[in-house]
């Protein structure tokens, strides 16, 4: 497991773009495979993306696709999803998490499912006003 950290949340406008980072410590970052969830409020939280170890392999929710990226930066111990064409909709806590990207991981019932990923970070706020 691994501790990991989200930034660059905040307050923007319909139509914006914003980078959300995930930082995490220790030796461990490469061999996980990452995801994006969030959630809003009085709602469940929902898959947005993940990436594989490596970071030659994603997959998108149907909500954001088209309209978010995710990447990894393995040096950096970091993953990334730059969010674009922002709507009201996509107000919420997000939160990044890892997994080891194991074979049984890589079917939709454990990457796209909390119950899939055993590490979990704090979340940052990202609001989009009309």
């Amino acid at each position: 497991q691994v501790q990991l950290v989200e930034s660059g949340g905040g307050l923007v406008q319909a139509g914006d773009s914003l980078r959300l980072s995930c930082a995490a410590s220790g030796r461990t970052f490469s061999t996980y495979a990452m995801g994006w969830f969030r959630q809003a409020p009085g709602k469940e939280r929902t898959f947005l993306a993940v990436i594989s170890q490596s970071g030659g392999n994603t997959v998108y929710a149907d909500s954001v696709k088209g309209r978010f990226t995710i990447s990894r930066d393995n040096a950096k111990n970091t993953v990334y999803l730059q969010m674009n064409s922002l709507k009201p909709e996509d107000t919420a806590v997000y939160y990044c998490a890892g997994a080891p990207g194991t074979f049984t991981f890589w079917s939709r019932t454990y990457y796209a499912q909390d119950k899939g990923y055993d590490c979990w970070g704090q979340g940052t706020q990202v609001t989009v006003s009309s």
